[in-house]
């Protein structure tokens, strides 16, 4: 997943690649699951979370295992500039995106707060623009919120989990929290990777350290 990697800084404003108009051709439905539709419309109720965790192939992966919850996942780009990249494009550093998760969850079932827990105890968010051998800008920690109670959730988590890191002697949290910005969905052949290949390649290695917050998983 690491090829064509060049440049481990963002590209200055106005300095993107173009991109393209049209979207690239992706998959209609989830491989997985209830073979729901990736891009929807999805089911009243539905909320949608954004996980950049490096390598999106393991991390998708990692949030369709989460149970019922989970509506549909799939993967793409986020973050940056450059409208409808490929893949070669957002691995060029030249986009300012990085490799995104998209979750349709149902709360009810799952809290939010369980997708956080997943999320900082299955990858290292003091890397910077890494995550242990994959380096480049696309494989940035981010969490992209899509309403006011994620964004305070996410805020509040990332501070207890700072909080957990500092007191094991870790470094700074650098993950990128923000309002979630246009998500470009990937090309068909990275929509759930490693259900298709399941000995793929899956980078995903956390650091050991528990993140304080409840799982809050709804009752049934």
């Amino acid at each position: 997943m690491s090829f064509l990697r060049k440049s481990a800084g963002l590209p200055a404003p106005g300095q993107a690649l173009p991109g393209r108009s049209a979207p690239v051709p992706t998959a209609e439905r989830s491989r997985v699951g209830g073979h729901h539709a990736l891009q929807g419309p999805y089911p009243a109720g539905i909320e949608v979370a954004y996980f950049g965790m490096g390598c999106f192939w393991g991390a998708e992966r990692l949030f369709w295992r989460l149970g019922d919850g989970i509506h549909v996942t799939a993967v793409g780009y986020q973050g940056g500039e450059t409208p409808n990249p490929t893949y070669e494009e957002v691995c060029s550093g030249g986009t300012g995106h990085t490799e995104i998760v998209m979750v349709a969850f149902n709360p009810a079932k799952l809290s939010y707060e369980a997708l956080l827990k997943a999320f900082w105890e299955n990858h290292d968010p003091t890397q910077g623009m890494r995550q242990g051998n994959d380096v480049g800008t696309q494989y940035r920690s981010a969490i992209y919120t899509t309403t006011p109670a994620q964004a305070e959730a996410a805020e509040r988590s990332r501070d207890a989990y700072a909080d957990a890191l500092k007191s094991r002697g870790m470094g700074p949290v650098s993950t990128e929290i923000r309002p979630a910005p246009a998500f470009f969905f990937a090309e068909d052949y990275h929509q759930q990777y490693l259900d298709r290949v399941p000995h793929g390649y899956c980078n995903l290695a956390g650091t050991g350290v528990s993140c304080p917050i409840g799982l809050g998983v709804a009752a049934a």
